[in-house]
């Protein structure tokens, strides 16, 4: 018996024998064709996109049925890129200028495309990298004539064990008999990652070299949850998981059934638990755990489009679907994060040594102030169909908000001249995301109507640790007494203005944390959907005495670890009370 393990991306427990799934690499050699020739294989590229575009959306068609709007979303887009006539375009016209041939010109721009996403120091842009990776493996199938063995022709239950996986093979998977997922590649936002919690096949990645440690065959317990791994286990171990396997069922069944409950501590103080969304339909994920609201709306999904920035219409039709999605639930929308370490528009991708110390997030939008202007229009435009608030990123200096309100007011001026309509009282606030703005909390506070408390940046700027640099990653932690003590001062300026503050980063999502921030005087918290019910749950079942004495002794620490400790303590006690 040998355990392996890795990052658990979707929860369950799989005990079934394994398939390897070789990876698909094609190693495409720069080959040419003689003149002549340019047109039968520009042809041939056509082809490739038609079979392509076919292939998807047969997919489709056959399993509409069990996706949910994420996977859809995923494969709408892989149907964008493959009807896109400029991205063709820009394949044919390699092959006519350098007699490349087809194949050649296929993984050349579309390679090209990939390393100009992976450069984002950004996890949630960088790991669309494996989108346009599957693309190009799908049109070079085509234009090569090969094909992998279908998964979906295989009748028995098992485990699939791969190097890695592109979104589509997972969406293709019959979920009667593939339960499970382990691979070497992968990271908690990958869309291979997202397509397995749709599903509900409990999944491992980052496992480094499970291919080369399990062969076919092999008996293997998969536990998503905990992110472990069991080859050839023994029959003892094997009656354990399925016993846990049972208690996690009755456990999501429990989980469920909170949805309608509010989360109110076991004296009544009511905590809003707000979602953290990247795209619109994730609204309506959020409002089947239990969510009150959105308290951060990511937009930078609008610009994964290689060849144009969105429009106005674009950014207010988002919005406005998301609105529908919601109703008069409170959506707080966050402005343009990008800049040197995101993807952007090739026109505007500038590249700097040090990109998050550079030019991104406000800074960026005041420096690209039509880029800027057109998405205020447009959330401004989506204000009169719900309750819509904005939200400024990154903000370190007084100056940067006064600008950025002005730019609002200016908008606003605009619209009214047109006759557009808007709502006039709509909110403004800001992250509170780097000492900066913590330590200059009560200026800020005079100048908006909320903060949310970005964890996530703070943590990173206050530490000096890159939070996505494996190296360093084991000093990344928000329960640094720095970080406590700055989010701790944040809290107590916004309850001197008499302003709203709520707190968006991973650290809400994780219930180790609930009690110390709700006795830290938080009231409201916006964390990941799924996580809502786990939340909740602790919520309902401490007091407010309970979390106000538990954040008095954590803040007593002097080191990180003695406080996780601690909070892990309190939670186990928490539980151990339930049961």
């Amino acid at each position: 018996m040998e355990i392996l393990k890795g990052i658990g991306v979707s929860p369950g427990i799989a005990i079934c024998p394994a398939i390897i799934l070789e990876a698909e690499d094609y190693r495409i050699p720069q080959r040419f064709v003689v003149r002549k020739q340019v047109r039968a294989e520009i042809q041939r590229l056509r082809q490739a996109f038609l079979d392509a575009i076919e292939e998807v959306s047969q997919m489709q068609g056959t399993q509409a049925e069990i996706w949910d709007s994420r996977i859809k979303d995923i494969f709408a887009v892989h149907l964008h890129f493959l009807r896109d006539r400029s991205l063709r375009k820009k394949i044919a016209d390699l092959i006519s200028e350098n007699f490349y041939t087809a194949e050649y010109a296929v993984s050349h721009i579309l390679r090209d495309i990939a390393k100009h996403f992976s450069q984002a120091d950004d996890a949630y842009i960088s790991e669309r990298v494996h989108d346009i990776y599957d693309i190009e493996k799908r049109l070079l199938r085509h234009l090569i004539g090969k094909r992998q063995e279908e998964i979906s022709n295989f009748s028995e239950p098992m485990v699939i064990i791969s190097q890695d996986l592109t979104p589509t093979q997972t969406a293709s998977f019959n979920q009667h008999y593939v339960k499970g997922l382990a691979t070497d590649a992968g990271g908690r936002t990958s869309h291979t990652a997202i397509v397995a919690r749709s599903l509900g096949i409990p999944a491992v990645v980052g496992l480094g070299k499970i291919t080369q440690t399990v062969a076919s065959g092999d008996r293997v317990i998969i536990d998503g949850t905990q992110g472990t791994i069991i080859i050839n286990p023994d029959e003892s171990t094997i009656d354990d998981y399925k016993a846990m396997a049972e208690e996690m069922v009755e456990h999501e069944t429990a989980l469920g059934e909170l949805a309608s409950l509010d989360a109110k501590t076991t004296d009544g103080t009511k905590i809003d638990l707000l979602g953290n969304i990247e795209f619109p339909h994730e609204a309506d994920i959020t409002l089947k755990k239990g969510g009150d609201g959105i308290g951060l709306y990511r937009t930078e999904f609008l610009y994964l489009d290689i060849d144009h920035e969105p429009t106005e219409e674009d950014h207010f039709q988002a919005y406005k679907a998301t609105i529908e999605n919601f109703g008069d639930h409170p959506i707080t929308i966050r402005t343009l994060d990008l800049g040197a370490d995101k993807f952007t528009h090739y026109g505007h991708n500038i590249r700097e040594r040090n990109p998050f110390l550079g030019l991104r997030s406000i800074r960026y939008c005041l420096q690209h102030l039509h880029l800027f202007k057109t998405q205020i229009r447009a959330i401004l435009r989506a204000s009169v169909f719900g309750n819509i608030k904005i939200m400024f990123p990154l903000i370190t200096n007084i100056m940067e908000l006064r600008q950025a309100k002005w730019i609002v007011e200016d908008v606003k001026e605009d619209l009214e001249e047109e006759g557009i309509d808007f709502d006039h009282t709509m909110q403004i606030g800001v992250m509170i995301e780097t000492p900066a703005a913590a330590l200059i909390a009560d200026h800020l506070a005079n100048e908006v109507d909320f903060f949310s408390i970005g964890t996530n940046d703070l943590t990173q700027y206050t530490l000096a640790v890159d939070r996505v640099n494996e190296r360093v990653a084991s000093l990344y932690t928000p329960a640094h007494p720095a970080v406590l003590n700055l989010i701790r001062q944040t809290i107590q300026c916004a309850h001197r203005a008499k302003i709203d503050i709520s707190l968006c980063g991973e650290m809400a999502s994780d219930v180790e944390y609930a009690p110390l921030l709700i006795g830290l005087g938080l009231r409201t918290l916006s964390l990941s959907p799924p996580m809502i019910p786990e939340v909740k749950k602790v919520i309902r079942s401490i007091s407010l005495d309970e979390c106000n004495a538990i954040a008095r002794r954590a803040m007593e620490f002097d080191t990180s670890k003695q406080t996780i400790n601690y909070l892990r303590e309190e939670i186990r006690k928490i539980q151990d009370a339930e049961a």
